[in-house]
């Protein structure tokens, strides 16, 4: 399976940048369901509200499935890989 790799940065409340990539079956092209995922993503971190646009998410490229993402993936629809200020 390949998956695409959605790479988001998110100002946080604090002022500080989130980075962290949205991985989804390559197949979801819509940039509102991407989008959709990040801001659940954000509701566990409590950072609710702030925005996720074309702004801060970006399609960056298409991988090969990575075992560690592929329950996430077929449980919730995506993985979230978290890279930078994401605790």
């Amino acid at each position: 399976m390949k998956v695409a790799v959605w790479d988001t940065y998110v100002t946080k409340k604090d002022g500080g940048i989130m980075h962290f990539d949205i991985i989804a079956p390559e197949e979801i092209k819509d940039a509102a369901i991407i989008y959709s995922y990040g801001k659940e993503y954000l509701i566990t971190k409590g950072q609710q509200g702030q925005p996720i646009t074309s702004n801060e998410c970006r399609f960056c490229h298409i991988e090969t499935l990575q075992p560690a993402w592929e329950v996430e993936i077929k449980n919730q629809g995506y993985f979230i890989n978290e890279m930078e200020n994401c605790k």
